[in-house]
C-alpha cells in the first residue's frame, strides 16, 4: 500500500520501434493504481482510433486556445499537427492517488519535467541499434527512407538517455515491463 496520497507523473520515452506501447500495456494490464495519459491532437483519427481513448481529437483553433490558456502540460508539432497533454485530467488523477503514465517524445518529457520537477522520466532503449532496425523493418509498414530517418532520430534520442532518471532496455516485453515497475517503485520510495 502506498504511503503518499498523490500519484506520480511517469514519463516513458524512447525511439520509435522500441515497443513502448506494448511494454506499457503489459505493465498496466492489471493495475488500478495508474492511468494512461491521453494526448490531444489536431490530426485526423486513424481507423480504429477512438476520441477520448486513443487521443482527444480537436481542431487547430481549439488546440491553440488550450495552449494560450495554459491548459496543456506539454505540446509539440509533428508533421504539421499539434500534439499535447491536457493538464486537468493529469492533475485530477494524481490528486486521486493514481500514477499518470505518459508515452511522449523527449521534448515533451523535458517540458513535463520543467513544470513538474518531481516527474519521473524513464527512457526505453533497444538492446542494440541493429535490433531496432530489425524491428522497424519487421513492421513492413515503412519505406527504407523512413526507416533511415527513424534510425537517425533514434541515435539522437539515445544520446539523451542519460538525462532520464531511469533507463530500461527493451529486450523482452515481460522483462522490460518488470523493469519499468521496479523503476516506478524506486521513484516512489524516493518520493516518500
Amino acid at each position: 500500500m502506498r504511503n503518499n496520497k498523490n500519484g506520480l507523473l511517469v514519463v516513458f520515452s524512447g525511439p520509435s520501434g522500441c515497443g513502448k506501447s506494448t511494454i506499457l500495456a503489459e505493465y498496466m494490464k492489471d493495475r488500478s493504481d495508474c492511468v494512461f495519459s491521453v494526448s490531444a491532437t489536431t490530426r485526423a483519427p486513424r481507423p480504429g482510433e477512438r476520441d477520448g481513448v486513443d487521443y482527444y481529437f480537436v481542431t487547430r483553433r481549439k488546440f491553440e486556445t488550450m495552449l494560450a490558456k495554459g491548459q496543456l502540460l506539454e505540446h509539440t508539432v509533428y508533421n504539421d499537427n499539434y500534439y499535447g497533454t491536457p493538464l486537468k485530467p493529469v492533475l485530477s488523477a494524481i490528486k486521486k492517488g493514481k500514477d499518470v503514465v505518459f508515452d511522449i517524445e523527449i521534448d515533451g518529457a523535458f517540458q513535463v519535467r520543467e513544470r513538474y520537477p518531481e516527474a519521473v522520466l524513464i527512457f526505453l532503449k533497444p538492446p542494440s541499434m541493429e535490433v531496432l532496425r530489425g524491428r522497424l523493418e519487421g513492421r513492413g509498414t515503412e519505406t527504407a527512407e523512413v526507416i533511415d530517418r527513424r534510425m537517425a532520430r533514434a541515435a539522437v534520442e539515445m544520446e539523451r538517455a542519460n538525462e532520464y532518471d531511469y533507463v530500461v532496455v527493451s529486450d523482452t516485453v515481460e522483462q522490460a515491463a518488470a523493469d519499468l515497475g521496479a523503476a516506478i517503485e524506486s521513484a516512489r520510495a524516493k518520493a516518500e
